[in-house]
């Protein structure tokens, strides 16, 4: 299994033995996430359905095409969120996308900004990719200081991108690349 570390957060692997803890941080985190997230019907917040998420990304990783990790503060071995390098491409591209999502009562803190920077450097250095990418909706701006601060670039505005609780939403794109631009 994967462990990043950092300062106040570690990034682990999930495994089936987190379902729970990931029932109670999506359960706990419903409304607050479903502002810029499409709402999940209630079998999302069940433990059998984490445990399938949990073993889907699991496969994802053997096959190297997505690196999903926990966060989870350093101080208790709490989960506090998650955050994901999927949409892996192989040559001629070598890039992919990153998103994260970390509990409310953790917002704020330089929690997400921390787990974006290590899975940033993993993504260049262990994944061999050079350039990742992020989408954000233009009214997070709490997400959008989380990519810039992590050394990411806007690149423009992608109009109706994602249909999110019934409306078409614009994003943003940010990039970085392999020597930090």
């Amino acid at each position: 299994m994967i462990t990043l570390k950092g300062e106040r957060v570690i990034l682990r692997v999930l495994t089936d033995d987190d379902a729970l803890a990931m029932t109670n941080l999506v359960s706990r985190n419903k409304h607050y996430w479903s502002v810029y997230e499409p709402r999940h019907d209630s079998s999302y917040y069940t433990v059998g359905v984490q445990r399938e998420k949990i073993r889907e990304s699991l496969q994802q990783l053997r096959e190297k095409r997505e690196y999903s990790f926990g966060i989870f503060r350093a101080e208790d071995g709490r989960l506090i969120g998650h955050i994901s390098l999927y949409g892996l491409k192989r040559l001629p591209f070598l890039s992919g996308f990153v998103g994260y999502s970390v509990d409310q009562g953790e917002a704020g803190r330089g929690i997400a900004t921390e787990a974006l920077k290590l899975v940033l450097q993993f993504g260049f250095e262990r994944a061999g990719l050079h350039r990742i990418e992020a989408y954000v909706s233009p009214r997070n701006q709490a997400s959008v200081r989380v990519l810039e601060k992590a050394g990411m670039e806007r690149e423009g505005l992608l109009r109706q991108l994602l249909f999110i609780n019934g409306v078409w939403e614009d994003h943003y794109i940010y990039s970085i690349i392999e020597d930090g631009h």
